[in-house]
């Protein structure tokens, strides 16, 4: 049997906390929950619930509703929620991720100038955002306890989600003030070394 992909995994995942979901229903699941570290398309996970249906991991818990969007329900069989548990314990794959931002700024010093700390001021008001959007779900949880054995492990992934935010905010105002400094260095070459040729005598 061909071992499911990351996003056969999410699937199984959604269905092991929620017993009857339909593509679209997992798609906005991920979007409205581990949205700010996780994403999937329509095109990924659809062919995905094919193949872990032909695979026994998951079955139709309904028939499909009829009207102008076709719903097809699925819920977790226990092959499927064994299959997640086996990929649970697995040391889970750290490669580097793909950041075009920080490549950018990697090579920033062959940009017009402004180009970086407007990069830079885009990450911070996308920061910003999204921490007060995670900092408002967290309050609403707070306020409004729940049974749901799920929770704990869901919130955790929500307060790395907000440190990661306030880290990168701090990024941001350090980064902007290096590159003021670096910038103005640029702008008057001559005066920093004069400058420098004063300090050292």
């Amino acid at each position: 049997m061909k071992r499911p992909s990351q996003t056969s995994y999410v699937i199984l995942g959604f269905l092991s906390t929620q017993p009857s979901l339909s593509g679209y229903d997992i798609r906005k699941a991920v979007q409205e929950s581990v949205g700010h570290f996780w994403s999937e398309s329509y095109g990924q996970i659809y062919p995905a619930l094919k193949q872990l249906a032909a695979q026994g991991l998951i079955v139709p818990s309904g028939p499909v509703s009829t009207g102008k969007r076709k719903r097809q329900e699925y819920s977790l069989t226990e092959a499927g929620r064994a299959s997640l548990q086996r990929w649970l314990a697995l040391p889970f794959q750290h490669d580097p991720p793909r950041n075009e931002f920080l490549l950018k700024i990697f090579f920033g010093r062959e940009a017009a100038p402004g180009v970086v700390s407007a990069h830079i001021h885009q990450i911070q008001e996308s920061s910003r955002h999204l921490l007060a959007t995670l900092a408002e779900i967290e309050a609403f949880v707070e306020n409004h306890p729940s049974q749901n054995p799920h929770e704990p492990y869901q919130m955790l992934t929500l307060k790395a989600g907000i440190a990661l935010a306030r880290t990168t905010l701090d990024w941001c105002e350090s980064a902007l003030a290096t590159l003021t400094t670096a910038e103005v260095g640029a702008a008057h070459p001559q005066q920093s070394i004069g400058r420098s040729d004063h300090d050292r005598a």
